[in-house]
């Protein structure tokens, strides 16, 4: 962890009781990355992956199992409420449903009011002045301050959601399917604002979300997570262009395209790789996570389950990457071999995992 590291996850695992006579779910498995100052990091996957649990796990809203989570250089994996009130000026959240969010029953002034009341214990005068600041940076009117939600459409809510997050002028952001539950157009509109917030207030984001393009948008570098486990990381645009881990493939092809003939021609393939039928079976407890549904797997993905191996190489930065796969050398020549030792600490790369 470098001077510079905003956020630092260390074999993060989270668990859910099922009951009593049921083994826990293990909802996040040895999970670690890093957020530098000013950086984007996208956590991308399905549903039911981890990626939200990982978030709350930061915010201290679901108990962590095993590892450690450093904010600014402060362990803060088990903080008591007293220290997670202090933190919320520096760590902050957008959720992903723009209509559950916000309090119908309050005013927008006084729901962006609310942080700075609690935290910051200045006049009057001085908060509206910031409110209006702050809904004026998000591209909202000044009247919205005495308005109600349901006075707004998603996108404008989304945006009054943002101007909350950033009322105490947080270091981390926590984007959790901000978007998801938007309309085309407006995701872009927001995706862009947030682009642009990060440039004018060196903002750091965690960003989660489902769609690999959305988070390249926006990400400098990308952790794809399948059932709790890191399957591929790396910076974005190598990820999206050159993915090495079949799930990584997977998602690029189940993005829409918008050429009929190509998605045709996309969809054939993925039939013929058998990348399409999804198992009914339980993936095995040993073993790759993804092999019960991998079209290239082999008798040891079932047995073993393979490390997050370093990828040299790379279309836009020549290195960062890492990848969990007993094929990737042959699906990936760069690859180093998993016989080889090298782990992705001996090998110098530009990213910060």
């Amino acid at each position: 962890m470098t001077p510079q590291t905003i956020l630092d996850i260390q074999d993060l695992t989270v668990e859910f009781r099922q009951g009593r006579r049921t083994p826990p779910f293990r909802a996040v498995d040895s999970v670690s990355l890093s957020i530098a100052a000013g950086e984007t990091v996208g956590l991308v996957g399905e549903s039911g992956s981890g990626k939200s649990t990982i978030g709350r796990a930061v915010l201290g809203l679901n108990p962590v199992r095993s590892g450690r989570i450093h904010f600014e250089g402060a362990d803060i994996t088990s903080a008591r409420p007293g220290v997670r009130r202090e933190l919320s000026a520096r760590l902050q959240v957008v959720f992903q449903d723009p209509y559950s969010s916000l309090n119908p029953a309050r005013t927008i002034g006084r729901t962006l009011a609310e942080p700075l009341l609690v935290h910051r214990k200045i006049g009057a005068a001085e908060t509206a002045e910031r409110v209006t600041e702050m809904l004026a940076r998000v591209g909202m009117p000044a009247d919205t301050a005495s308005r109600y939600p349901g006075q707004f459409s998603g996108g404008q809510r989304q945006r009054i959601a943002i101007a909350r997050a950033l009322m105490l002028s947080p270091r981390l952001v926590i984007c959790d399917e901000p978007v998801s539950a938007l309309d085309l157009s407006i995701q872009a509109q927001v995706m862009n604002l947030l682009a642009d917030l990060q440039s004018e207030l060196s903002l750091s984001y965690l960003f989660i979300a489902h769609d690999l393009p959305v988070v390249r948008h926006l990400s400098h570098r990308i952790v794809v997570l399948y059932r709790g486990q890191v399957m591929e990381s790396g910076p974005a645009d190598d990820v999206y262009a050159d993915p090495v881990h079949p799930y990584t493939q997977a998602l690029l092809a189940a993005v829409p395209e918008p050429d009929p003939r190509v998605q045709r021609a996309r969809r054939a393939d993925k039939e013929a790789a058998g990348a399409t039928v999804l198992s009914t079976q339980p993936p095995a407890a040993t073993g790759c996570a993804f092999a019960h549904r991998c079209p290239h797997a082999i008798d040891i993905c079932h047995s073993l389950r393979p490390e997050l191996l370093p990828v040299p190489g790379g279309a836009a930065s020549g290195g960062g990457r890492t990848a969990a796969c007993h094929r990737a050398a042959d699906l990936h020549p760069l690859t180093v071999p998993a016989h080889s030792g090298i782990t992705g600490e001996e090998v110098p790369c530009s990213g910060n995992e």
